[in-house]
């Protein structure tokens, strides 16, 4: 069975623009690597999480205090927290007035 011009044509498409993708995707990322290095350099500590991931981390140590990971994911919530409260330039995009606003979680 012989494959149809169309298809041809499609996968030599895939071939040419795979690795301009890739390599896009790629230098996007050690960018925003270099600056988190640049950033832990200069600060000695850099915020881990944004605050929509830091927001879903809380509510989900909320929901589950008794589950088995509850106090690794409290223990690295409040570790952002706290370096958000040292740090002169977080990573992500926190506002001043959230950072003021972070609470840490209590046992």
């Amino acid at each position: 069975m012989a494959l149809s011009t169309l298809a041809w044509v499609t996968m030599l498409l895939s071939l040419l623009v795979l690795p301009g993708v890739a390599s896009v995707a790629l230098v996007r990322s050690l960018r925003t690597e270099e600056r988190k290095l640049e950033l832990l350099r200069a600060q000695g500590s850099v915020d881990s999480y944004s605050p929509r991931a830091l927001a879903d981390l809380r509510e989900w140590v909320q929901a589950h205090p008794n589950d088995p990971y509850a106090t690794d994911a409290r223990e690295r919530h409040n570790e952002c927290v706290r370096t958000l409260r040292e740090i002169d330039e977080p990573y992500y995009d926190w506002s001043p007035e959230q950072i003021e606003n972070l609470e840490t979680i209590d046992r």
